[in-house]
């Protein structure tokens, strides 16, 4: 597997007086701690990532209510929150967010059952405070080669 980017979803308040550089890589976890390393090379099912969205904020005025949605890339599942990083908010279906806890996921026959970390599909952060212009920052999740 090679590194790739995807594209982040965001919303804010006004995100054309204050445009916003994403960048999502994809590096393999170190055995140590978990921080991340070198962009991600070939890997097997089972080895355990880092997804890392870093953003910058290139415009002259700051961001504020800024939210940054990510798609769990394709043929990665989502393992849990990166020490020392905001815990995402995670979806199911990318349209309704919450904790693992309380997200379902529908059954073909009708009813549902609660979600698992395998079956999520986008995490999402809300910035509390402004992004200054010229502000930077990253977030980033672990994640697993499926």
């Amino acid at each position: 597997m090679t590194p790739f980017l995807t594209v982040a979803a965001i919303a804010a308040a006004d995100a054309t007086a204050a445009p916003l550089h994403l960048e999502t890589r994809i590096l393999p976890a170190s055995s140590a701690a978990g921080t991340p390393a070198a962009p991600a090379g070939r890997m097997s099912p089972g080895d355990p990532l880092v997804v890392e969205l870093a953003y910058r904020n290139t415009g002259a005025a700051a961001i504020t209510g800024l939210v940054l949605a990510n798609p769990i890339p394709r043929g990665l599942a989502y393992r849990g929150g990166q020490p020392d990083m905001p815990v995402p908010d995670l979806s199911v279906d990318g349209s309704r967010f919450g904790p693992l806890a309380v997200l379902t996921v529908a059954l073909p026959g009708g009813g549902t059952r609660p979600a698992t970390a395998a079956d999520v599909t986008h995490v999402r952060w809300r910035l509390p405070a402004a992004l200054a212009a010229g502000g930077s920052g990253r977030l980033a999740f672990r994640a697993v080669v499926r």
